[in-house]
This record gives structure tokens, sequence and C-alpha cells, in this order.
């Protein structure tokens, strides 16, 4: 289950590995890094956690928080994780020199605006008989084929959860 009190360290990852993109990044136009491998399996391999960490946001931080692409940045991260043989070599630099830097600046923007004290201490979005109608569900999705994928984004569970179904 995604936890308030786990948001800034989330968001704290989403700069981290957004400084490392911009940082392998500089200097390398898309012809470029196509031809260098270790840095763009680098880039991809940390524009993926990026998205992780945004997956990994709580509901709630998402919905207050709209002007920041979510679905599409948790998008990117499902493409990266379960069809990287399918990567855009042109997105993902793409990716990495113009929604990277402008992602960072508005993560940046909520860390520092938001009272973190006041946010941990709201409760979570379930409580725990919510969370075991979210638990049924989940099964119910799984026995019928859903991917994880469409569980988690359904759910708000996360895939470790999930595989433990």
């Amino acid at each position: 289950m995604r936890e308030r009190a786990k948001d800034k360290s989330r968001l704290q990852d989403i700069i981290e590995y957004s400084d490392n993109v911009m940082m392998l990044i500089e200097g390398f136009d898309h012809d470029k890094l196509l031809a260098d491998k270790r840095t763009y399996y680098s880039v991809m391999k940390n524009i993926e956690i990026v998205g992780e960490a945004a997956y990994m946001l709580t509901k709630a931080f998402k919905r207050d928080h709209p002007t920041t692409p979510w679905k599409f940045i948790q998008g990117m991260r499902h493409v990266l994780v379960h069809e990287y043989a399918n990567v855009v070599s042109a997105t993902l630099y793409d990716t990495a020199v113009n929604d990277i830097p402008l992602l960072r600046k508005q993560v940046e923007q909520y860390l520092a605006e938001t009272d973190w004290q006041s946010w941990e201490s709201e409760p979570n979005e379930f409580d725990d008989s919510d969370e075991d109608k979210v638990i049924k569900v989940a099964r119910r999705m799984k026995s019928k084929g859903y991917t994880n994928m469409d569980i988690a984004d359904i759910t708000g569970l996360n895939s470790e959860d999930i595989e433990r179904l």
C-alpha cells in the first residue's frame, strides 16, 4: 500500500535520478546517445527509476498535484520495465532532454511548498477494511487475467503486493 509518509522520499528520489539523467545526457545528441550503449542504458534505467518513484506516490498526492502528467510518467515507466524491446530511442532522448528537467522543477517546488508534517499526519486513503476490499478486488482481477500493471493502476497496490496474491 502506498503511504503518505513515503511521498517525500519518493519525490527526493525523483530529484536524484532526474539529476542523474541530466548529467548523463549532457553533451549528447540523439545519434551520439544511440551510439553510446552504456550511456543510453544508464539514461533508460534512471528514467525508469523516476517513473517508479512517481508510480509509488500516493493517489492523494498525485490528485493534489494535477499539473504533473503522472499517468504519462507511469506509462513511460511501464514501457521501460515491461516493453523494453519497444522503446523508441527518440522518445527516450526527448524525455531525457525536455521532460525530465521540467518534472524536476515541479517536484522541487512540491518539496518546498508541502507541509510535510501535516501531510504525513493525514490518514492513508484506505483503512483496514477498505484495504481488505481492495485485495479481494485485486485477487478477482488476477484470476480473470488482468495484468499486474492494470491491477496496480486500478487498485493502487504495488507490484510486490500483487505478486503475493
